[in-house]
């Protein structure tokens, strides 16, 4: 093991000019920074070199730089299903793919509940608050919607035949696919904005009639009809 005994020796690997006034560095530091020290004493004080700042402040730069991507990572690859609310598969409160027939869900608040693929009949949904809920090839045929707020709630797919819309708020809903309101009870409904298609258009124009307690459009004018 070599000793440095003078300031020159000590600090000339690092292009460091010695300073006039330090004393000769023990020989415990001397070993421990043998290739090039990060520190130095002057008068019993301990100094950070330059080379030492330059250090941890790549440190930093790095730690955040990989926090940030680790965050990026997990949102990006988060389950989709996790974004409503009783998507499952496992646990109490699962809505999505059950057989929920005749269920009791009145008045209560289900804002983005999952029901994809769930059985639904005759389940009573009355005044329940069901904003961006998802409805997506699930089966409502004879459900009581009346007074839900369902808006921007996503029925593609769903059967919505025999479904009492009676004061529904469906504004902005999703209505893609085969979805079928066939028979269902749409007084005072209001579809603002309801994608639908031209056969169930026209078909829902025929039976329109009311005005939304809501909202106060009359259920012919949110659906377009000549």
């Amino acid at each position: 093991m070599v000793v440095l005994h003078s300031n020159v020796s000590l600090f000339s690997c690092c292009n460091i000019a010695p300073k006039p006034s330090l004393p000769s560095l023990p020989t415990s530091l001397s070993s421990r920074n043998s290739h090039c020290p990060l520190r130095y004493s002057q008068e019993g004080k301990e100094v950070v070199s330059p080379l030492k700042s330059v250090v941890l402040s790549l440190g930093e730069e790095v730690s955040k730089r990989s926090l940030l991507a680790l965050v990026s990572v997990s949102l990006f690859f988060v389950d989709p299903a996790l974004a409503f609310k009783g998507g499952g598969p496992y646990g109490q409160g699962v809505t999505r793919g059950q057989d929920l027939s005749g269920k009791d869900f009145s008045g209560q608040t289900l804002i983005r509940q999952d029901f994809k693929t769930s059985i639904l009949r005759q389940a009573n949904f009355k005044g329940a608050k069901l904003l961006g809920a998802s409805f997506f090839d699930a089966d409502l045929t004879g459900a009581d919607l009346s007074e839900a707020d369902l808006r921007g709630a996503d029925f593609s797919l769903a059967n919505v035949t025999k479904v009492n819309l009676t004061n529904a708020n469906l504004e902005g809903a999703t209505a893609t696919g085969n979805t079928s309101f066939k028979g269902s009870n749409i007084t005072g409904a209001d579809f603002t904005d309801v994608p639908l298609r031209d056969d169930q258009r026209e078909y829902l124009c025929k039976i329109a009639d009311g005005i939304n307690a809501t909202t106060g459009n009359a259920t012919r004018d949110t659906l377009l009809c000549n």
